[in-house]
């Protein structure tokens, strides 16, 4: 796995003064857009009804939908490597998993990043695999249904965006200012192999670098691009929030419209305002442990995943039921056979 020993990871937990955007800026750019004028304000309206898919109503966890205005929330963020020469398949694995809990009282935030290799059970099938699996099995919906069985609580909202977004958003901005911390090579988003290659230390990154920074596990693991990837979303917020970066807002927004899915619609979007500026908001950030594993699958190939700890896993579980003011659910579909036919 290279050479970072890749053992249980410790939950890491941030207070900072920073913007909503830390969780999920680009989505953000949206709601803030509003305070910048009228042609801002429609541009972002206009491009979340074109962003706009909702095929369930609501979790079947909540007896009733949630209004963000008023109630505490989930949002599973989720992120996919696709691309036009991929075609935009709804069937793409998904790249990369957040959920996010916001307690609307306390103006704080959960963000949990679930690595894509979990080893977990995936309804829409009937057996366990990987957890990246199930957005290909079923999109969105079989991949909130996977969270929620995992997690046992309810997935409000999700947005799904893919890494064209991703680039063009960080093209937009002007690039990022990052800390790279070692020296790699990795493959573009046209797979062309090794066509980033970036050094180690402070430097600011265009979109294919920063895709690069963000999808690279080779000298480590994916626990360790989790981290990389919410320390990429931190660096996003902070060039976002700047006051210089109001002026590209409109490019910003062209980028998430073309490549983005939600089920919030602008209105909903807009209620997260007040993170935005609640000031000290109270951010912890954690990711699921574990530790590597192979298991043998029924064509007899011996298959990475990472095989969640229990007591972990219920720890987590508990601070989000926790944060999000809800009771423990009794969900019966969680005990099934460890069955996995896909690597």
């Amino acid at each position: 796995m290279g050479r970072h020993n890749s053992t249980v990871t410790k939950k890491q937990k941030r207070r900072r003064r920073i913007f909503w955007f830390a969780i999920f800026p680009l989505l953000l750019v949206a709601a803030v857009s509003a305070s910048y004028g009228t042609y801002l304000y429609k541009k972002a309206e206009n491009m979340m009804s074109g962003s706009f898919f909702d095929d369930r109503g609501k979790s079947d966890l909540r007896e009733k939908k949630v209004d963000p205005h008023i109630d505490n929330v989930s949002i599973l963020f989720i992120g996919i490597d696709e691309s036009k020469k991929r075609g935009f398949s709804d069937n793409a694995r998904s790249d990369a998993l957040m959920l996010a809990t916001l307690n609307e009282k306390e103006k704080s935030v959960k963000l949990l990043t679930i690595p894509r290799d979990s080893y977990v059970y995936i309804k829409e099938v009937g057996y366990n695999t990987k957890i990246n699996h199930a957005h290909k099995y079923g999109g969105p919906r079989a991949t909130i249904e996977t969270v929620e069985d995992l997690l046992e609580i309810p997935v409000d909202y999700y947005v799904r965006l893919d890494f064209e977004a991703f680039m063009a958003v960080v093209d937009a901005l002007g690039g990022i200012d990052i800390d790279v911390p070692y020296a790699f090579s990795e493959q573009n988003s046209k797979d062309k192999a090794n066509a980033i290659s970036l050094e180690e230390g402070w430097q600011t990154l265009d979109g294919e670098e920063a895709l690069a920074l963000a999808r690279t596990r080779k000298l480590d693991n994916d626990i360790e691009r989790g981290k990389r990837q919410q320390e990429i979303m931190k660096a996003i917020a902070k060039k976002a929030a700047s006051g210089a970066s109001i002026s590209k807002y409109g490019k910003v927004i062209d980028a998430i419209g073309e490549n983005m899915r939600t089920d919030m619609t602008f209105d909903e979007i807009k209620a997260f305002i007040d993170y935005a500026v609640a000031g000290d908001l109270n951010i912890e950030a954690y990711t699921l442990e574990g530790q590597d594993t192979r298991i043998m699958n029924s064509q007899g190939q011996n298959i990475y995943y990472w095989q969640l700890d229990e007591d972990n896993l219920a720890e987590v579980k508990g601070k989000l039921k926790e944060h999000l003011d809800i009771a423990t659910y009794d969900n019966t579909e969680m005990a099934k056979p460890a069955d996995h036919e896909e690597n």
